[in-house]
């Protein structure tokens, strides 16, 4: 039979709960989160490639679409998550409520995101929903693992 204080419990609870990425540096964690989403998005993409959607989009004021190739989806998340990791460091150190400001922050922008894919001439409808709901996938891979190590900031 064991015997624990409460605060031994607490401690003991408090390490099985917090888990592997708490012990981590809010930049690391970013980057794990980053190639978590990149690896989810680029599979959601081949999925709906090998479903049958065109994958080809044009840029504003490109004359035709152009094929969106394999690993872009992927190399997108890469590309935007720099941002997020950054705005990740730079709350941990200086918000009062990071993860909540984090949270916030990013769902806007994700829902801003949004609207490209909605705009993007000279590209199929059905790959413009895909392009969307990229973002939407990707965003909920990264932002929940990044709001969740930033909870854990004490000051």
């Amino acid at each position: 039979m064991s015997v624990t204080t409460p605060q031994t419990q607490a401690r003991t609870e408090s390490r099985h709960t917090t888990g592997f990425l708490s012990t981590r540096p809010v930049w690391l964690v970013g980057v794990l989160a980053t190639l978590a989403g990149a690896v989810v998005t680029e599979a959601f993409a081949l999925v709906t490639r090998a479903a049958g959607v065109p994958m080809e989009a044009a840029s504003p004021g490109a004359r035709e679409a152009a094929e969106i190739p394999v690993g872009g989806f992927g190399g997108g998340v890469v590309f935007w998550s720099v941002a997020g990791i950054v705005l990740a460091v730079v709350l941990a150190r200086w918000a009062k409520r990071p993860a909540r400001t984090f949270t916030v922050t990013t769902v806007v922008l994700t829902a801003l995101s949004l609207a490209g894919p909605a705009v993007a001439p000279h590209t199929a409808t059905s790959t413009q929903i895909v392009l969307a709901a990229s973002h939407v996938v990707a965003a909920a891979v990264i932002i929940p693992l990044v709001a969740r190590r930033l909870s854990l900031v004490r000051r």
